[in-house]
């Protein structure tokens, strides 16, 4: 049962609502009303009244000054309930329906975004607005809401008082214009400037009061004359004097740089023609001009050429008694009603639509030819269907600062990694999103707050441009290869001459072409990369080629490694921090190399070939390029191993597999960081269909430190397969 006192608001509400509505549904609105005030039983505002009073005035603005429909006057009554009280969004979905749930989750959304970010964009931030909901309800009951916030103001703390103004008036009061509500702009912007030029306020609103019989007693000499002549015209009519707004008259002052006196146009009139004829208002203007003269350039016809959103009237200034000039305004009552209520006006006035123009210059534009169009639709099925996605092809994002980046729908971490800086993106190693690590590949969404994790040792992965979605994105990557491309390649032709030269090999470019198409490379570039790449050993490949001379039937035992791998771009750091090898049982200060074709590393069974002025070169025993030489040059084989006590560490990689999931990163970078201080190199994670691809680049000190890394890894959760990636 609903308190007395309660029972008589709820009967003023649906009062309200079955004058404004065409159709009301009773008894979900009183759903509504019961379940709000019971969510809301134990909570005050900071005036001290109930808190219940807030969502039940927001829904007596929607249904006095926006008169939308029932489904709008509930989700006003439920719009904090989430948010405020233990209630949760499927108790609301179960109650009321997927509609009203979506209203109240929409709501929801905008509250936290703007609480946690400090506007600085107040564009971008409408934008985000649209973006972020698929019901116009939403915003409307964001009006009503936020004027019936400003309304009580005055009980909250100094700081946030200033802060709620500005916001209103860089955004709401802008917002509530292109949306034609300009009964609320009028009022938001009044309200927000009374607080953020308290003086200035005072100071018009004084001068203001104190003329305010003298401009009654005025405008009622204007009207009277008029009234006669669109009575004897046959026409039905209201007159009333048009109220100026004080932050109009203060932007006016600013403007003209003249004092309140000054400002011409204080005296102001409506004239509501209750008529379906629009030509009944160029019949009124005429005999407005006919009793007073105009001037001309202040004639505005807006009923042939309607504002972008959708405002229709006639506007014009004439010389009334004592030579003052009065403005002017004439419209049809259909014409004020979505002059001050906007897009919600037009529910009442146009019975159907559906298809638009997405193509629009202005998205208010768009909002008011939507009505234009012709459709099976009623309103009420429209209404439900309606989808504000002019700006849903864009997503709005904050850095850890609040800072706002706009980017395309589908956005990735690496996207918004190169929009902050090509640096910044270069050196991405992983993200956050709200809090959260994420892949790199992650799709961003409006309201998202990320956060981009660098290393100075991570380089652009080829992967990045599959899932890379702005061309700032794309650009960068592929210039990085490109010149990473060019330069490798002159490093390589370098390294392959200097190694020819020295073994005083002489090849024409003839046998050169044949040598390398014999190694499967397309040309001498991707040949050259290979070996600056050390994704093949230039050594192995000169010592390969001696042998082709020597030896032609040897030619079908070469084989030259795959060079398409992601972990030989990285091996090579780890073979220069080796403290040495022990040759046939003798720990010396050799020369050495290590083969890249195989990559070996402490505990791996390893063997060694003399080279020719290069010292001996390590391979792993099962290297199948080792094989074809111990066939050919037995004799320069000799037997290595690792020496008993070596402190360096070693880089090689894991490759993991497994079930997707929250927190998963992090819990295999912790395995890995906790086991002997291990440090991790790079990591690159792909994710796709709840399942993720993963590889990791580690030092270690040696085969056992790696098998014990792997073991502890493969006993985290959701984990499926672990194995040594060697290329």
């Amino acid at each position: 049962m609903i308190d007395s006192k309660y029972k008589k608001k709820l009967d003023d509400l649906l009062s309200v609502c079955r004058k404004n509505l065409r159709s009301v549904d009773e008894d979900l609105i009183t759903r509504a009303f019961t379940l709000s005030l019971e969510a809301h039983k134990n909570n005050l505002r900071a005036s001290g009244e109930p808190y219940f009073l807030h969502p039940y005035e927001v829904a007596m603005v929607v249904a006095k000054e926006i008169a939308l429909d029932d489904v709008s006057i509930a989700s006003a009554l439920l719009h904090d309930v989430v948010e405020d009280t233990d209630f949760e969004l499927k108790d609301i979905r179960a109650e009321f329906g997927d509609a009203i749930a979506d209203i109240v989750d929409g709501a929801t959304k905008i509250t936290d975004i703007f609480e946690s970010h400090e506007v600085t964009q107040a564009e971008s931030y409408r934008k985000l607005l649209l973006s972020m909901v698929n019901d116009i309800r939403v915003i409307l009951i964001k009006f009503a809401d936020r004027l019936h916030n400003m309304r009580t103001l005055e009980y909250l703390p100094p700081e946030k008082r200033l802060r709620l103004a500005k916001e209103t008036l860089d955004i709401y009061a802008p917002f509530a214009h292109r949306f034609g509500l300009a009964q609320i702009k009028w009022e938001l912007e009044d309200l927000s400037f009374k607080h953020l030029h308290v003086q200035e306020y005072e100071k018009i609103a004084r001068q203001l009061r104190s003329k305010r019989r003298e401009r009654e007693h005025y405008i009622n000499r204007f009207v009277q004359p008029i009234k006669k002549g669109l009575i004897d015209a046959g026409l039905t009519f209201e007159v009333t004097g048009r109220p100026k707004h004080i932050f109009s008259i203060y932007n006016k002052m600013l403007k003209r740089n003249k004092p309140l006196e000054e400002i011409y146009d204080l005296f102001a009139v409506r004239i509501i023609l209750d008529t379906k004829d629009n030509s009944d208002c160029f019949i009124a203007y005429s005999i407005v001009t006919e009793l007073y003269k105009p001037i001309p350039e202040r004639f505005k016809d807006y009923i042939s050429v309607p504002k972008k959103n959708g405002y229709q009237s006639i506007h014009t200034t004439v010389i009334g008694p004592d030579g003052r000039m009065v403005e002017v305004q004439i419209r049809t009552k259909a014409m004020h009603d979505i002059a001050e209520r906007g897009v919600a006006a037009h529910w009442i006035y146009k019975e159907s639509n559906a298809s638009f123009d997405k193509d629009l210059e202005s998205w208010t534009n768009w909002v008011r030819e939507i009505f234009e169009q012709k459709n099976d639709q009623t309103p009420k099925e429209l209404l439900e269907s309606f989808k504000l996605n002019l700006y849903q092809d864009e997503i709005y994002v904050f850095t850890p600062k609040g800072d706002l980046k706009i980017l395309p729908r589908s956005s990735t971490p690496i996207d918004f990694a190169f929009e902050i800086h090509s640096n910044v993106g270069y050196h991405c190693i992983g993200a956050k999103v709200n809090g959260r690590i994420v892949p790199l590949n992650t799709a961003l969404r409006s309201g998202d707050q990320v956060e981009i994790i660098s290393s100075k040792n991570q380089t652009p992965n080829q992967d990045w441009e599959q899932f890379a979605i702005t061309h700032k994105a794309k650009s960068h990557i592929r210039r990085f290869f490109r010149e990473e491309s060019r330069k490798k390649s002159d490093e390589g032709r370098e390294t392959w001459e200097k190694k020819v030269k020295r073994r005083k090999i002489s090849i024409s470019s003839e046998e050169f072409d044949k040598f390398v198409h014999a190694l499967k490379f397309n040309d001498a570039q991707e040949f050259y990369l290979a070996i600056a790449n050390q994704n093949i050993d230039v050594d192995t490949l000169v010592e390969q080629y001696v042998v082709r001379l020597k030896h032609p039937a040897a030619e079908d035992a070469e084989h030259v490694p795959d060079t398409d791998t992601l972990f030989t771009k990285f091996i090579n750091t780890a073979r220069d921090i080796t403290s040495g090898i022990s040759v046939l049982g003798m720990n010396d200060n050799f020369m050495h190399q290590y083969a890249k074709c195989c990559n070996p590393i402490p505990g791996d069974d390893i063997i060694g070939f003399v080279t020719t002025g290069e010292g001996i070169k390590i391979h792993r025993k099962d290297c199948k390029n080792i094989i074809s030489l111990r066939l050919a040059e037995s004799a320069r084989i000799v037997d290595v191993g690792w020496p008993s006590a070596n402190e360096a560490d070693f880089m090689t990689g894991i490759h993991i597999g497994g079930e997707d999931r929250p927190a998963l990163l992090s819990d295999i970078t912790h395995a890995i960081s906790t086991y002997q201080n291990t440090n991790i190199r790079s990591v690159n994670m792909d994710s796709r269909d709840s399942l993720f691809d993963g590889k990791v680049i580690l030092y270690v000190k040696d085969t056992d430190h790696l098998t014990r890394i792997m073991e502890k890894i493969k006993r985290i959760p959701g984990i499926q397969s672990v194995e040594r990636f060697s290329g």
